[in-house]
């Protein structure tokens, strides 16, 4: 199949519109649609509606897009391959990230990192947990940073930290000079929880009910920052990850212990075909050493 008609399809969905498409990939609208409906001849399938010049996905045109996805992921994972080769074996570095620890604890030790590896290339790649550990079934990064627990094999596993969720609350909020904060302590005040979907919101939901308090979030999130960001704002009372709330920490916030504990588990993946690398290895020894300054803040 040519692979010519994957590129319009893509472009398509990504664009919303034939028209754009066409701008994209630097071909007229005719040719974009008629790829398109060899793509649809050759498959058997319906992708598109048409009515009055506008195309809408199918939704079985939103699964072969999750499809396509995965084999650029693939393609780009073999350039990526080809340019280690081409450049030395331990030249760039390909991790995926989880938000919590990619939007401030691991951009902030790059600098030291690149101080002893100038000529080391990162790709931070920022995603959801489940994300990264796709990417290291399928050998995709060097190494990534996860919540568990994993459903899928071929990486290695090792625990990068358990530290639990810690409570943000504004400076001048009547529990800032508390030592400690639990369910009870929340009743009658705006509280941001986890999204249910979460295993942070399911457990944070069974500590609320052993405590015999009710559980009733005035608003949820599955982003620290952004729970963080609305603390700021003066809305609430949040739940947060300990390596966002040591590395965004400032006056006008305070971090308290919430009991009981709620566990934030981080894994560290090492996908099991990928060569031994003094770069990654460096890189992980870092990590290892600048999680455990940022946890030597946190309040006890």
């Amino acid at each position: 199949m040519n692979l010519l008609y994957f590129s319009a399809f893509r472009a398509v969905m990504l664009t919303g519109t034939v028209s754009a498409a066409a701008e994209l990939l630097g071909r007229s609208q005719p040719a974009v649609s008629r790829l398109l409906d060899k793509l649809e001849a050759e498959l058997g399938i319906t992708l598109f509606e048409r009515r009055k010049g506008l195309v809408t996905p199918t939704s079985v045109a939103h699964l072969l897009l999750d499809e396509i996805e995965r084999a650029y992921i693939s393609l780009d994972s073999l350039k990526s391959f080809a340019a280690r080769v081409a450049e030395g074996e331990g030249r760039r570095i390909d991790t995926a990230i989880m938000p919590a620890l990619a939007l401030g604890f691991v951009p902030r030790l790059l600098g030291r990192f690149r101080e002893d590896w100038p000529q080391t290339k990162i790709r931070v790649n920022v995603t959801l947990s489940l994300k990264v550990e796709e990417w290291a079934a399928s050998q995709q990064i060097d190494v990534g940073l996860a919540e568990p627990p994993f459903r899928r094999s071929g990486f290695r596993v090792e625990t990068f930290g358990n530290t639990p969720y810690i409570a943000v609350v504004p400076a001048d909020h009547p529990l800032a000079g508390r030592s400690s904060i639990g369910p009870t302590d929340l009743v009658g005040i705006p509280f941001i929880a986890w999204s249910s979907f979460t295993s942070a919101g399911q457990l944070l939901e069974q500590a609320f009910r052993s405590c015999g308090v009710r559980y009733d979030a005035a608003y949820e999130t599955n982003v620290s920052a952004t729970a963080l960001e609305m603390v700021r704002g003066g809305v609430g009372v949040g739940l947060i990850d300990p390596y966002t709330a040591v590395s965004e920490q400032d006056d006008g916030v305070r971090l308290i212990p919430f009991t009981p504990t709620i566990p934030f588990n981080v894994a560290l993946l090492r996908p099991d075909s990928r060569p031994a690398n003094r770069a990654v290895d460096a890189l992980i020894d870092l990590m290892g050493s600048e999680r455990d300054k940022l946890m030597d803040r946190l309040p006890r």
